[in-house]
């Protein structure tokens, strides 16, 4: 194990709808403190449930006020009484009092240049003067270029992403996707841009044990659940079409879906032998290397998971309200990695279960060079002990010589 003595992290975290930026950030700083001695991490965090996970020793979270992602792509408060105005200060407020006690040597911040709605500014405003580096931390997609280009000019996001930040590193490799597609990048932003790999998954020592279920199964997964309530549905109506689906599946609700969606879906499997209902699992790197197969909307974290666990997928991907997962699966499908099918076509039950009939027979994302496409848990790990081996050096020098 290496040494960082007295180093500090901050992470940002804005999480308005599902798990996914909670869990890539809880997964980088978990990777980050089993590297290195002497390294503490402070996760800001707005999922309302970021309490239902284990955080390792030296890795702790502050939670500030939850706000909800509708599906028309506005905001409101989860408590309905609090304006979303008044919510959003409190937020604000509590990240940049947060940062200036933690006082953090690095600020790794995810997908949100500015934050929700412009929390973050004044926060990075306080920190760079202080030396902190300040890292905007993408995921290998973002959006499609078509919706992601006019999004970004309105934030006026590349002006200030130029102005604040010292690096920008990209969770995935660089052949599979350039998740800043169809904006003008200026070379001053470009040269600052660093592909880190996929975030590779391990299993957790809380997951070590069996996940008692029994014989080979196809694991059914949504992420968060919020918006996964169709495809399960589908699942359902695919299984109840065609008896000679080889393989049972394990239908993962998620903690986000809906109470009425989630007791619908209930009544309905309840009459079915063929299918398992879970409400939540925080182990599900486990249920994924237990399975025989995955079948997904392609969400980061599972499609890291997969290719982790090599395992088979089928990934069904949502399109609204945005195009991300879409143009992960419509990629991933051309290497190889996984097979797709269009949600338009998930909708009759025949095409569906066809497409979990060949599933268990389907390649391994291995026979596509999955494992060349990871790597990125390494990768942040060795750009985290370069810049705290400089920070009693004038970074902004050196990130302008171009390492």
């Amino acid at each position: 194990m290496e040494r960082l003595d007295h180093a500090r992290i901050l992470m940002y975290s804005h999480d308005t709808f599902g798990l996914g930026h909670l869990r890539r950030c809880r997964t980088i700083a978990h990777a980050l403190v089993e590297r290195f001695k002497g390294l503490h991490i402070l996760i800001v965090s707005g999922s309302p449930i970021a309490g239902a996970f284990d955080f390792k020793a030296r890795v702790d979270f502050v939670k500030i006020p939850s706000v909800i992602k509708l599906h028309s792509g506005e905001y409101t408060s989860i408590d309905r009484h609090i304006d979303i105005d008044e919510t959003l200060a409190m937020r604000a407020a509590m990240i940049r009092d947060t940062a200036r006690s933690f006082d953090p040597d690095i600020f790794i911040v995810d997908k949100e240049p500015i934050g929700l709605r412009g929390e973050l500014e004044e926060t990075l405003h306080v920190l760079k003067p202080r030396g902190t580096t300040l890292v905007l931390g993408l995921r290998d997609v973002m959006d499609s270029p078509e919706l992601l280009e006019p999004e970004w000019r309105r934030k006026d996001l590349m002006r200030k992403i130029g102005e604040l930040y010292h690096q920008i590193w990209v969770y995935g490799p660089a052949d599979f996707w350039n998740p800043l597609t169809g904006l003008e990048v200026p070379d001053r932003i470009a040269s600052r841009v660093r592909y880190a790999g996929f975030l590779e998954r391990t299993m957790p020592h809380s997951a070590s044990r069996s996940s008692n279920i029994d014989g080979d199964f196809i694991l059914v997964t949504t992420g968060g659940g919020g918006d996964g309530s169709e495809l399960i549905l589908q699942t359902l109506a695919a299984y109840e079409a065609d008896p000679d689906i080889p393989l049972n599946a394990v239908i993962v609700l998620g903690p986000f879906m809906p109470t009425e969606e989630r007791r619908a879906i209930s009544q309905r499997a309840a009459g079915s032998s063929r299918v398992r209902l879970i409400g939540f699992d925080n182990r599900l790197e486990k249920l994924i290397d237990d399975s025989r197969a995955v079948v997904g909307m392609c969400g980061y974290n599972t499609f890291c998971e997969l290719l982790s666990f090599d395992k088979r997928a089928l990934m069904v991907p949502r399109m609204k309200p945005r195009m991300e997962q879409f143009v992960r699966a419509t990629r991933a499908s051309e290497l190889g990695l996984v097979s797709m099918l269009h949600p338009d076509e998930a909708q009759d039950p025949q095409k569906l279960a066809a497409a979990f009939r060949r599933l268990p027979d389907q390649p391994l994302p291995s026979a596509a060079n999955a494992l060349s496409m990871l790597g990125g848990i390494e990768a942040v790990g060795d750009r985290v002990a370069e810049l705290v081996e400089h920070r009693d050096h004038p970074l902004l020098t050196v990130i302008e010589g171009g390492i």
